[in-house]
């Protein structure tokens, strides 16, 4: 258990940016005990990255802060720089979203442990520092740790350089860690390496973690204590089993009721006639030099109906989003058929996709990408219309007003830029666009992984309703399995661009037969405190009163 003396203690803490005329984080007190771990948790703007940068003293330097924070009894803020600097690092650990932006992309891992342990352990000579090194490697889980001290950055995988984050952090030996979104960016089983490795520190080493989200099913997995910000306010804060079980603030319940993986399943009815589109044995290869060619998709088969959603999941590097790109005629097949309406589509060029466009809509993750910043709402929805229908300027305005409406916005933002709306509002309208042509298949690749929970709900729950209105077909990718549950009939699992397993959302997530579908649903965190409990004891051979 923490002992009753915080080891950190923050005390009205409020920070507003150059510019803003309200403050970004209004007021807030909290405490970290040691050995304790606790979550700060919230939707994107709630405050929780703007917290954890101002104890460490990473904010901008025209950021204003107010408030008392002190370390182990000393004060942190108000501060001077010297002072946090000191902490920083020695007895404050950090660990950021982006590994490889906290990486130096010219230098070797071996090189920056070597320079952050000469920092933090001035008596240590090269030998110590290198034999350090390797045990840090060790300690966080790389495998053959002599070797990865050689190695670049770009030479290591997503979850190794995170990984290799944490080492460097804990070459100070922090009481510390604060971790900021450390999973957010990774697949499912990377993802659960991770998470048990922040365990096992915690556990054998006493220390005191931080943890900033918006994953509630991370939460649920590693923290002891939750607090839940909003609009830059602690609305709520609590046991980590209290506040799933019995949440007290409004927001907080709708937070909650927001997941997906509270949300049901899929039940809707695909159409029984002939499917949409039928892939059969297609095949993928890229060049890759010297007349070689390099195969990602093997022989990959599957159907979609009318009115169905079918997912396609795996991990970064499975092919998904490869097969979505073949789809849409951005990339070609070497080999396998795909029929799509009844005709064979044969094995077509890269850009000869023309009769396509009109039938089959894309939306992708990143609206900010796919929307031209330069033209308007209504002027990105009306683009495919103007050029595949011939429609007078009255028809073509009411079209689109028609299709702002069906995607919730109001009509009184049409003339609105990307720049002015959320990211839920801009993937809104890369929707209205997708679907301005009534096409007979929709592909939507990942296009609620990089939104905030209730904002993810809302674009699943239009989805579903649109579909339910037109009957449109729609290949659904994705490496989240709660929102596959939620909205897809039927799923197809990807392993290196293989199917390992395909059949009803239900079976295959509920009884997989496979031993990578087993571990893929086994590694997927749930918002259950008490369900990730028993699944890291089962995982790690720990007794369960370990967890009680």
């Amino acid at each position: 258990m923490p002992e009753l003396t915080p080891l950190m203690c923050v005390k009205d803490l409020d920070i507003r940016f150059a510019g803003s005329s309200s403050s970004a984080v209004r007021g807030i007190s909290f405490t970290v005990g040691r050995g304790e771990i606790v979550a700060l948790v919230g939707e994107s703007g709630s405050g929780k990255s703007a917290t954890a940068l101002a104890l460490t003293g990473l904010l901008p330097g025209d950021a204003q802060v107010r408030g008392e924070a002190r370390f182990d009894g000393t004060p942190l803020l108000p501060g001077n720089a010297a002072q946090r600097n000191a902490f920083r690092g020695r007895r404050v650990g950090m660990v950021f979203q982006d590994p490889a932006a906290a990486l130096d992309p010219v230098f070797t891992i071996g090189w920056q442990l070597d320079e952050t342990l000469r920092r933090h352990h001035p008596a240590l000579d090269r030998k110590g520092r290198r034999d350090r090194a390797i045990s840090l490697l060790e300690a966080v889980g790389i495998p053959e740790p002599a070797d990865r001290l050689r190695r670049f950055p770009n030479q290591m995988s997503g979850g190794q350089l995170q990984r290799v984050v944490i080492a460097l952090a804990l070459a100070g030996e922090p009481d510390l860690l604060i971790a900021d979104e450390p999973t957010t960016a990774l697949d499912v089983t990377v993802q659960q390496g991770l998470l048990d490795l922040l365990w096992r520190l915690n556990r054998d080493r006493g220390m005191a973690i931080l943890l900033i989200t918006h994953d509630m099913g991370v939460v649920a997995d590693l923290a002891q204590r939750v607090l839940v910000m909003r609009h830059g306010v602690i609305v709520e804060t609590g046991d980590v089993r209290e506040i799933f079980q019995a949440p007290r603030a409004a927001y907080t319940r709708a937070f909650l009721a927001a997941l997906p993986g509270r949300a049901g399943s899929a039940t809707a009815q695909a159409d029984i006639s002939a499917p949409v589109l039928t892939v059969d044995g297609l095949r993928i290869a890229y060049s890759s030099g010297f007349g070689r060619r390099n195969e990602v998709v093997h022989g990959v088969s599957f159907d979609i109906h009318a009115g169905e959603f079918v997912g396609l999941v795996g991990e970064s590097g499975s092919g998904k989003s490869t097969i979505g790109s073949c789809l849409l005629g951005l990339i070609a097949s070497t080999a396998g058929r795909i029929t799509f309406d009844g005709k064979d589509l044969g094995r077509r060029a890269p850009g000869d996709v023309a009769a396509l466009r009109p039938q089959i809509g894309a939306v992708f993750q990143n609206p900010m990408g796919s929307l031209n910043p330069r033209l308007t709402i209504a002027e990105s929805i009306a683009e495919p219309l103007r050029t595949h229908r011939r429609l007078d300027a009255l028809a073509l305005r009411r079209k689109v007003d028609r299709l702002i409406g069906n995607v919730q916005l109001p009509k009184g933002w049409r003339d609105r830029l990307p720049a002015e709306l959320s990211g839920g509002q801009r993937q809104r309208v890369a929707i209205a666009r997708a679907l301005a042509l009534d096409p007979l298949l929709l592909i939507a690749d990942e296009p609620t992984s990089a939104l905030d929970v209730s904002v993810q709900a809302e674009i699943l729950d239009l989805l579903r309703q649109l579909q339910q209105e037109t009957r449109f077909a729609c290949l659904f990718i994705s490496h989240d399995l709660a929102v596959v549950r939620q909205l897809c009939q039927r799923v197809v699992v990807l392993r290196a661009g293989v199917v390992v397993e395909a059949d009803r959302t239900s079976r295959v997530l509920d009884a997989p037969q496979e031993p990578y579908t087993r571990n893929l649903v086994a590694s997927a965190p749930l918002p259950d405190p008490q369900r990730q409990a028993e699944k890291r004891a089962v995982r790690l051979g720990l007794h369960r009163e370990a967890f009680a």
